[in-house]
C-alpha cells in the first residue's frame, strides 16, 4: 500500500472513530467463538477505541423434586461456570494486548446481560460463531441482542473476517428501523469510499422508491458520506438476494439494515430479509432496531 493510500485509510478510520469510542463483545473461552473476538480486537485497534470484553455465562439447575442431586452437584456446576469465565478473561487479555480495555465478568443469561451492559458501548460486536443452535446460558442469541440492546450490532461472519468497510450497501426500507440503522451506522458510512442506498421494491413502486433513496442520499451527503441511490424491482422473496448481488458488485463487506422481528413464545424471531442476511456468511451486517 502506498503512502497516499495509507493516509486515505487513516483519514477514513479517523472519521469512524469520531462516533465509535467503545466496542462491546461477548468473550467465550471456546475456539468456536474466537473469530468474534478477533474481529472486535481488530476493529478496536483500527478505530483506537476502548474494547469492553464481557464474560457472561450461567448454569441452569435441573429440576430436582426428590432432592437426589445434592449440593455437590450444584457446586460442580458453579465451578464449571467460574472456570469458563476465568478462561474467557484469560483469552480476552491475551488477544487485546496494547488496547484500552475493560473486563466485565457477569453470571447471567448472556443476551440479556449484554443488552444491559451495552449502556456503556457505542457498538456491539456479535456473530463470529457457527450458525447453529447453542445453549442460551452460554452464548448470546444475536436476535435477542439486537432487539433488546438499543445499540447497533455489528454481526461478523461465522468464520470471522477482517473488516474493511471500503464499500457499504444500505438496505433501505422506508421504516423506523431503517432510519435508525442509517443514523447508527453513520460513523462507518463516513469511513467508506462508496455507499449505495438500495431499495428493493415491486415494479409499481419504483418511482416512490427512487424518491426515498434520493432523500437518504442527500441526508448522508450532508454528513460527508459519499453515497448514491439505486432501486431494483424484485419479488419480495428475492430482496435479500438483490441486496447481496449489489454488495458483491461493488465489493462491499458491510450491509447496513434495519432489524425486523418479534417475540414468539419467549424467543425473538426475525423477519424474512433480516433472517436471510444473517444467515449468509459472506459479509458483515450492521443491524439496528
Amino acid at each position: 500500500m502506498s503512502t497516499l493510500e495509507e493516509d486515505r485509510v487513516t483519514e477514513r478510520n479517523t472519521r469512524a472513530a469520531e462516533g465509535i469510542r467503545s466496542l462491546l463483545v461477548h468473550v467465550e473461552g471456546s475456539v468456536e467463538a474466537s473469530p468474534r473476538l478477533h474481529v472486535a480486537v481488530d476493529l478496536a485497534r483500527k478505530l483506537d477505541a476502548t474494547l469492553l470484553g464481557a464474560g457472561v455465562e450461567m448454569f441452569q439447575p435441573m429440576s430436582d423434586p426428590y432432592g437426589m442431586l445434592g449440593g455437590e452437584w450444584l457446586k460442580g456446576l458453579q465451578q464449571i461456570v467460574d472456570e469458563d469465565l476465568q478462561r474467557a478473561e484469560a483469552t480476552f487479555r491475551a488477544h487485546s494486548s496494547g488496547l484500552r480495555t475493560e473486563w466485565l465478568g457477569v453470571e447471567s443469561i448472556p443476551a440479556r446481560a449484554l443488552a444491559r451492559l451495552s449502556r456503556c458501548a457505542d457498538l456491539i460486536v456479535a456473530g463470529g460463531a457457527p450458525l447453529k443452535m447453542r445453549d442460551s446460558n452460554l452464548t448470546a442469541d444475536t436476535a435477542e441482542l439486537v432487539m433488546l440492546s438499543g445499540r447497533p450490532v455489528l454481526v461478523a461472519p461465522p468464520a470471522g473476517a477482517k473488516y474493511r468497510g471500503d464499500a457499504v450497501v444500505v438496505a433501505w426500507k422506508d421504516t423506523r428501523e431503517s432510519r435508525r440503522a442509517v443514523a447508527d451506522g453513520l460513523p462507518l458510512l463516513k469511513a467508506a469510499e462508496e455507499v449505495v442506498v438500495l431499495e428493493v421494491c415491486e415494479v409499481g413502486s419504483l418511482e416512490d422508491a427512487s424518491v426515498n433513496t434520493t432523500d437518504v442520499v442527500h441526508y448522508l451527503r450532508r454528513h460527508g458520506v459519499t453515497a448514491r441511490g439505486k432501486t431494483v424491482a424484485a419479488n419480495s422473496t428475492l430482496v435479500a438476494t438483490a441486496i447481496e448481488n449489489e454488495a458483491r458488485t461493488i465489493g462491499a463487506d458491510l450491509i447496513v439494515a434495519g432489524a425486523y422481528g418479534h417475540s414468539r413464545l419467549g424467543e425473538w424471531a426475525f423477519g424474512g430479509v433480516t433472517h436471510d442476511l444473517l444467515h449468509r456468511p459472506e459479509r458483515f451486517v450492521l443491524l439496528s432496531h
